[in-house]
């Protein structure tokens, strides 16, 4: 495998014997302490060979909008207000759609030129490795629009303006898709829409059967058909509709997280339809364990779940300011042997 892109290509086609490969995202004091510790002044993922790159269309309220540049609170281009602090994403605490109806709301263009500002160099600067772009959020953009309770309710009460607000968003995801498949080139989309809690998914297998899947799978069979692998990332239990996931063509699911999944079952039961990328405790081990068991857990993840190829290590989430240095460099160096 002469580049990091063939090497995961090599794991997504479930061929054994490649190392596992891995991946990371950090939060702003994470990646500080990290870049800190290896004397990085530029790209972490460049400076330490990640051989996953991903990025996506730019937004006027970044993932982790600084207090210090943005204030208290920042609006993103769907209206929405979030709080703002220095260690995470933040909380939406401003919902546009106060209302069950679309008739006074504006949905942002998809085709606004700024949301593709740098793509083609990022994309070209790092063609050997394996590149994924992020597409947006349906159902979670919808949560984010309209607020979770409200939502929820919705659901049972007005389900024909859910079902507007969830068609309306999936246009803009394809819209948006449509753009980069034929401007860019790049490996595979990813679509981040959390479906579960810790112990179940939000609403029951048939409903989302009945009005998220069949979204879902007019994203995924684009993405398919114009020759991209598709990256779904939904955190929590969402173990009753994997199956239906693999039936409409998903690749690669992220994050598996073991506090909420048994993972080792998701291997025997679908480790032949889908490449699982994640499974590293977040919440106990990264920030409590010692680097000790950091590193043994890292061992046997890659040990057990890399059999066969169709497993990418990785947090269960974002690396956090939860999370003790010689943890990060525990997980990092330990992912990065061979």
């Amino acid at each position: 495998m002469s580049t990091n892109r063939e090497w995961i290509k090599e794991v997504l086609a479930h061929h054994d014997g490649a190392p596992v490969p891995y991946n990371f995202s950090f939060s702003p004091p994470a990646r500080c302490r990290v870049a800190e510790h290896y004397g990085i002044s530029g790209n972490l993922e460049e400076a330490l060979d990640f051989p996953i790159r991903m990025s996506g269309c730019k937004t006027i309220k970044p993932l982790f909008a600084d207090p210090a540049q943005f204030g208290a609170t920042a609006i993103d281009e769907f209206g929405v207000v979030w709080a703002t602090n220095a260690l995470d994403r933040g909380t939406p605490v401003g919902h546009p759609l106060t209302e069950a109806t679309l008739a006074h709301y504006t949905f942002p263009d998809p085709a606004a030129a700024y949301r593709f500002e740098g793509l083609g160099e990022w994309c070209r600067q790092n063609q050997d490795h394996y590149t994924i772009l992020w597409i947006g959020d349906l159902w979670e953009r919808a949560v984010f629009m309209r607020g979770m309770e409200s939502l929820l309710l919705d659901w049972v009460l007005n389900p024909g303006f859910v079902e507007a607000l969830l068609g309306r968003l999936r246009d803009y995801i394809l819209a948006t898709m449509g753009i980069l498949f034929a401007q860019f080139e790049f490996d595979a989309v990813a679509l981040s829409d959390d479906y579960g809690t810790q112990r179940a998914l939000l609403v029951s297998p048939a409903e989302w059967r009945a009005r998220i899947k069949p979204l879902l799978k007019e994203i995924y069979t684009l993405a398919r058909r114009r020759g991209r692998v598709v990256f779904h990332h939904s955190c929590g239990n969402i173990t009753p509709i994997i199956p239906d996931l693999i039936e409409i063509g998903l690749d690669i699911l992220h994050p598996v997280q073991p506090e909420a999944m048994d993972i080792n079952k998701l291997k025997r039961e679908f480790g032949r339809d889908l490449t699982l990328c994640g499974g590293i405790r977040t919440q106990d081990l990264l920030p409590c364990g010692t680097p000790a068991q950091v590193r043994a857990e890292v061992q046997r993840l890659k040990r057990e779940l890399g059999k066969g190829g169709g497993f990418v290590l990785e947090p269960g989430i974002t690396l956090l300011a939860d999370v003790p240095l010689e943890n990060l460099v525990a997980v990092i160096e330990e992912a990065r042997k061979g």
